[in-house]
């Protein structure tokens, strides 16, 4: 665990700048979100098995959205890594947070999750804590761009066939914040449609996350038929920067194309 981590938001929580931090804590063997509030409790804030590929994640940004609306009032600090920063830019641009009452407390990743992500930008600019470096080129978007259109199209045909339909991958999303969901929908998405029409459902989730997605892969963690949906919005993502010129997250300032929120 790291200490700059806890005496950070001890000091935090000491000077009543915050009302709780929500982070991580070891549980009877498993790592698990808490809120904290009080700096003793300090003492069981857990980072996880945070140095490795493939460590229990979950989304804080998405459990902060629901702590605010409890306690629109009050600030709150949130433990962060690059991709969960980018994702509060975007939450703050799309109104769903208040930036004036939230404090990150960021970590970097290290190489080797770096890696396994691909991620571009691997640590936050709260940076606490951690390596500020390391970024991985999409390698899986390249392997599956050198096939051609025909063995392409049969690939993701195969890959969503799998599709159960449990919603896993919109449940998790720390940017799914639609208070009607449009996968719901019975003229788009047929009820007990089990796989779902192909590649109805995965597509309209691709489309509806333009701009949106942080590239943070607990979608493709959550899948129990393991179809790789990160690299299926790594290459949206990708699109976007190509003909708009935007990164999701990269700017506190810059809001998506497709965001035309508009605050009166």
């Amino acid at each position: 665990m790291s200490s700059k981590i806890k005496e950070t938001v001890q000091k935090l929580l000491a000077e009543n700048k915050i009302k709780g931090f929500l982070g991580l804590r070891e549980e009877n063997g498993h790592i698990m979100p808490h809120l904290f509030c009080d700096p003793k409790e300090l003492d069981a804030l857990s980072l996880g098995d945070w140095k490795k590929a493939g460590d229990t994640r979950y989304p804080l940004n998405q459990l902060m959205i629901r702590l605010t609306m409890e306690y629109p009032e009050e600030t709150f600090a949130v433990l962060v890594r690059g991709c969960d920063e980018r994702g509060l830019k975007e939450l703050f641009k799309w109104k769903q947070l208040n930036e004036e009452k939230i404090v990150p407390i960021g970590m970097g990743c290290p190489d080797e999750l770096a890696k396994a992500c691909e991620c571009e930008k691997p640590f936050p600019d709260s940076l606490i804590d951690g390596p500020k470096g390391g970024k991985a080129d999409s390698q899986k978007v390249t392997r599956i761009e050198a096939m051609d259109l025909d063995a392409r199209l049969q690939f993701w045909k195969a890959e969503f066939d799998r599709c159960i339909k449990c919603f896993g991958c919109r449940n998790i999303c720390p940017m799914c914040f639609c208070n009607e969901c449009s996968l719901e929908e019975d003229q788009l998405v047929g009820t007990g449609e089990i796989p779902p029409a192909n590649p109805t459902f995965h597509l309209a989730r691709a489309i509806h996350m333009v701009g949106r997605c942080i590239d943070c892969g607990l979608c493709e963690e959550a899948c129990p038929a393991d179809i790789p949906l990160r690299t299926l919005y790594k290459k949206v993502a990708e699109i976007i920067s190509k003909e708009f010129g935007y990164k999701t997250g990269f700017s506190v300032d810059e809001k998506s194309p497709f965001n035309i929120i508009e605050v009166k």
